[in-house]
């Protein structure tokens, strides 16, 4: 058998994992058409990682759909199936240069977006859910358009605190890290959560209730150090598979 096909049947959990991550994705209509992506780093240096192919909708991504690359591999996109060349020069950047950012996840959520736009764009600690992000946000103000390599680049250069997690591209949309497509997916989730939360509530007019920074960064560290892992992904799973979605195919 081609060694080829073997090693792309391999990584079969994480495949899984990744691909009902884009599937909840487009439930709840967080993605962009065709023009977001997910990745998910396999090795231990971090640079060999899977990806969705290039223009395919998240609702249809099985878990056999999804690419493997080489973020060391100069010629990716000269392969017959090449990722999105903004997905290569964003994610493959991540990937080569960042270890520790196992999973990547860039879209351009409503409400996150909405806060790239703003002059000021942090995320005060006005609730539990927003407090989960105090001093973990990187907020890039240099927004030199597409994410082909050299911005992939920049963008990555940013993540070296292991701090942060979140980084609020201006002008752009949203891109997440983490350990494991859980936990990362987790962090979009209650980030657009709470970014909706701030959005709406300056809508009101009227002022914040801003949490000081001491309660903001116990509650950031308290739900980091959590006793339990969450479950959210798993359930997920047993949603989908309960529908007979072919999403583990």
């Amino acid at each position: 058998m081609d060694s080829t096909k073997i090693e792309n049947n391999n990584y079969v959990a994480e495949r899984v994992d990744l691909t009902a991550a884009f599937r909840w994705a487009e439930r709840l209509n967080l993605h962009e058409a065709v023009a977001n992506h997910f990745s998910l780093s396999v090795d231990n240096e971090g640079s060999r990682f899977l990806i969705n192919p290039n223009q395919m909708h998240f609702s249809r991504i099985r878990a056999s759909d999804l690419l493997l690359l080489d973020a060391n591999n100069p010629q990716t996109l000269q392969q017959t199936e090449a990722p999105d060349p903004t997905a290569w020069g964003l994610h493959g950047a991540i990937h080569r240069f960042c270890s520790h950012a196992k999973c990547v996840m860039h879209l351009h959520p409503t409400y996150a977006t909405v806060l790239s736009t703003l002059m000021d764009s942090n995320l005060p600690p006005i609730d539990q859910t927003s407090a989960m992000f105090y001093n973990r946000v990187i907020i890039d103000t240099e927004y030199g358009g597409l994410a082909f390599e050299s911005e992939g680049e920049r963008c990555a250069t940013m993540f070296m605190d292991k701090k942060k997690f979140i980084m609020i591209m201006g002008n752009h949309g949203l891109l997440v890290i983490g350990e494991t497509v859980s936990e990362t997916f987790d962090r979009l989730f209650y980030f657009e959560r709470a970014a909706q939360t701030y959005i709406l509530a300056l809508q009101t007019g009227k002022p914040l209730r801003i949490m000081s920074d001491t309660i903001a960064e116990s509650v950031a560290s308290e739900i980091e150090n959590y006793p339990q892992k969450s479950k959210h992904l798993e359930e997920i799973k047993k949603v989908l598979d309960a529908e007979k979605s072919n999403y583990r195919d």
